[in-house]
């Protein structure tokens, strides 16, 4: 595709969400987009799988062809451009090398936020052995930030964490894999309060927040990252990014419509909502 790249002022930030699909709408590329708009971004995608799932979990997965994924990529780029991109599930190796490959071919690359998706809500492995590990070699040394839980951080690390050192001692390594930064969030770690963990060359920071007992918690990963990602698109500092991006995650657990039996999906729109009855 040979079209004139966009240079239209990007105040209101384009991002590029390299992920799945989830057909119940909560998590993936549906929760992602949901995201980006609902904080004033343009969300255009590269769809990387199909998912057959619901809140009680995932039943199916089909792998989009990988010269379909780096067209998809390749024909936004070329055309309406980006000022950050983000990554999700990307299940295959070959495909990430692909994918890192595209990139660095670019004449400048925008800020890219790594959310290392593994495991889905409900259990189901949605990434194999070969992808971890190039997902570590080749993406990890791209990223502004990488945003993993706990289960995520302890298969990267190997570390096992129970705690707020644990998640520093796991930042630390992975931050040693070439990263700018890393998000390591606490929420699967039992307390009161969640605890994430922010380490960047300054130093660490630790974001905290009244946990909110509830179920309804799909997806919220996905909009974390793709809300940090939106923020850096329109170009604010990092730590006002991830700032801004766990309020909005927070208040969208918060008022969580619980649909479904299982993990529900969250509140997207409570911007909406909240500016229409002010």
């Amino acid at each position: 595709m040979s079209g004139r790249v966009s240079t239209a002022p990007s105040d209101r930030g384009r991002v590029l969400i390299i992920a799945g699909s989830d057909s119940g709408g909560g998590a993936g590329i549906q929760g992602d987009i949901k995201t980006v708009t609902m904080l004033g971004g343009y969300a255009a995608t590269a769809i990387t799988a199909i998912t057959v799932q619901n809140t009680l979990g995932v039943s199916a997965v089909h792998a989009v062809p990988a010269d379909i994924v780096i067209g998809q990529i390749g024909a936004v780029l070329d055309d309406i451009g980006a000022d950050a991109i983000k990554t999700g599930m990307i299940g295959d190796a070959d495909l990430i090398v692909a994918i890192a490959e595209q990139l660095a071919n670019r004449p400048a690359m925008p800020p890219l936020v790594v959310d290392p998706v593994m495991v889905a809500k409900g259990g189901a492995s949605l990434i194999g052995t070969r992808a971890v590990s190039a997902l570590k070699a080749e993406l990890f040394n791209k990223a502004r930030i990488i945003t993993p839980n706990i289960p995520e951080a302890e298969h990267l690390t190997g570390l096992q964490i129970g705690d707020v050192p644990g998640q520093k001692r796991a930042a630390q390594v992975l931050l040693s894999l070439g990263a700018q930064a890393v998000l390591v969030k606490g929420g699967h770690l039992a307390g009161r309060e969640i605890h994430d963990v922010l380490l960047t060359d300054e130093g660490f920071e630790t974001f905290s927040a009244p946990r909110i007992d509830t179920p309804h918690t799909h997806g919220t990963g996905c909009a974390l990252a793709s809300a940090i990602a939106c923020g850096l698109a329109q170009g604010m500092a990092l730590v006002p990014a991830v700032t801004r991006a766990r309020e909005y995650v927070h208040q969208a657990i918060r008022s969580a419509p619980g649909f479904g039996a299982g993990h529900g999906p969250l509140d997207h729109a409570h911007p909406l909502r909240r500016n229409t009855h002010e």
